[in-house]
């Protein structure tokens, strides 16, 4: 069975679009392209982390309110928060209202404040764990890898949660350490090139 479905535009996309059209432009424009924004890479762990038990189409669809609930994922901000807001995120009908992960993405902004104090930034710490060519399996074949489950290691030992390796994973997917986009996907040449004309953050 071919990977690949007709886009809007008659051009190959990975065969998962077809799920909801509302993934279309996320594949598009976001999925496997690099990013080194720091408060897009925690944001994304974070919301890898809901999606645990769950659809990213039920992630993507709140999104929004996600980021208006954690201020941007500005983990600056969010370390600071109370027990308070964790009981005013709990009643946030627009979020998916799990007080175990509400409590991970606090956890997890105080860990990455020390990270960040230590490595200069979460966007150099995280690029390091790029897996070579070499190690990388065939495209939407597998959902770990030994440089997910290092990282994976790496941040529980630093104290983060709710950070497997299947979570961590689909973050490098979506983050551009790992382009798994279909081959053929007419995405995938695109987030190649963006990758070839990416600097590593240091």
């Amino acid at each position: 069975m071919s990977t690949t479905i007709p886009g809007p535009d008659g051009r190959p996309r990975c065969r998962w679009c077809a799920a909801a059209p509302e993934f279309l432009a996320y594949h598009d424009t976001e999925w496997g392209f690099p990013v080194d924004d720091d408060h897009r890479l925690f944001e994304k762990l974070c919301l890898e982390g809901f999606q645990s038990g769950l659809s990213w189409r039920t992630i993507l669809a709140k999104r929004g309110n996600f980021r208006t609930a954690f201020r941007g994922f500005d983990f600056s901000q969010i370390a600071d928060f109370t027990d308070a807001d964790v009981e005013r995120l709990l009643k946030d009908e627009g979020i998916v209202r799990h007080r175990g992960k509400i409590a991970a993405v606090i956890n997890n902004a105080m860990r990455a404040q020390e990270l960040v104090r230590q490595q200069g930034s979460l966007a150099a710490y995280v690029w390091r764990f790029e897996p070579r060519p070499e190690e990388l399996a065939s495209p939407q074949t597998v959902s770990t890898s030994s440089s997910s489950i290092a990282l994976s290691k790496d941040l529980k030992k630093r104290g983060w949660s709710f950070v497997g390796p299947t979570t961590v994973y689909a973050f490098m997917q979506a983050m551009g350490l790992i382009n798994d986009h279909a081959e053929g996907c007419v995405v995938r040449e695109q987030a190649s090139d963006a990758r070839k004309t990416f600097t590593l953050p240091r």
